[in-house]
């Protein structure tokens, strides 16, 4: 039987060539909704600032001696009878960073108290990080999907890209993924905590810094169910009937729970970052929360929590 977590209400399975045209379909609402969600969250955002070779501004700093004297800002000394200062310049190489969204049949649960699926709401943070992070000059790629590209139109590519890829079901291969990059992945994560180990551990070995967002429906931690209730497993087909599912809900909550701190603690022993978003919150919320981990801002480990 399906591991916890992957329990869902009756549903008539998609095959493989349903769920890609149904994504199809769903690229261009997920694509316009990022960028709404992105200029909502973006007055705030001033990207990874850091000292070093450009031709932005960013700082006064005093003089130290040994440095240039041609880098002196003589104008802001002179304001000064004691110091000395230097007009320190924002550092503008490009950062990569590789988005992926889960898109496995699991994926596509949504219960009566969401307000959208979780696919749905995967693409959009997605999306939405692709737009944010191209919009300050830095290269956005998905593994397996679309090479890193320097565009402000990242975002758009990134949705065509993935418009004529087939759904894949299991982690992404980080194998090729180069040292100092930052890696966001996206999912439910209902495999056992074992497999997403096994990706992202030799990655962080290597000193690629990774980021996970668990997305969840509110259903699958609340377990609202109650009398004669059918389960199905969508990525095996695999049923469960429960005669009084209100019996078993004590049970399940706490398991599921159980689950998601085994999955954040092994994320976070790796030196990775954990948030969970439940789909009853607002996009808006997971997005502020991950690209203040992009830029190092400490934030909440439940992305949207009330």
């Amino acid at each position: 039987m399906a591991p916890v977590g992957q329990i869902t209400q009756p549903t008539a399975r998609l095959d493989a060539l349903a769920r890609a045209r149904q994504r199809a379909a769903l690229l261009p609402d997920c694509l316009a909704e990022a960028r709404r969600v992105a200029n909502t969250v973006i007055a705030g955002w001033h990207g990874r600032r850091k000292r070093g070779i450009g031709e932005t501004f960013w700082q006064f700093r005093p003089y130290v001696e040994g440095e240039s004297l041609s880098r002196i800002d003589w104008r802001r000394s002179a304001r000064d009878d004691n110091s000395l200062y230097v007009r320190d310049r924002e550092w503008e190489a490009a950062h990569t960073i590789w988005l992926w969204a889960d898109r496995s049949p699991s994926m596509l649960y949504k219960s009566d108290t969401a307000l959208v699926g979780k696919e749905s709401r995967a693409l959009v943070i997605m999306l939405a990080l692709a737009e944010i992070l191209s919009r300050s000059g830095e290269r956005i790629g998905c593994p397996g999907i679309m090479e890193p590209v320097a565009s402000r139109n990242a975002a758009e590519r990134l949705a065509l890209a993935l418009a004529h890829q087939p759904g894949k079901t299991g982690m992404p291969d980080l194998g090729r993924i180069g040292r100092m990059s930052d890696v966001v992945l996206i999912s439910d994560f209902l495999d056992e905590a074992e497999v997403l180990e096994t990706v992202i551990g030799p990655a962080a070995r290597r000193g690629i810094r990774g980021h996970v967002i668990e997305v969840s429906d509110p259903a699958e931690e609340s377990f609202p169910f109650s009398g004669r209730t059918e389960f199905r497993d969508p990525e095996s087909g695999q049923k469960l009937v429960a005669g009084r599912a209100e019996t078993i809900a004590s049970d399940y909550r706490q398991a599921w729970l159980a689950r998601r701190e085994v999955l954040s603690q092994n994320v976070r022993r790796l030196g990775w970052s954990f948030l969970s978003h439940s789909t009853d919150r607002l996009a808006s919320e997971a997005l502020a929360a991950a690209h203040g981990r992009l830029s190092g801002i400490p934030a909440a480990s439940r992305a949207g929590s009330a």
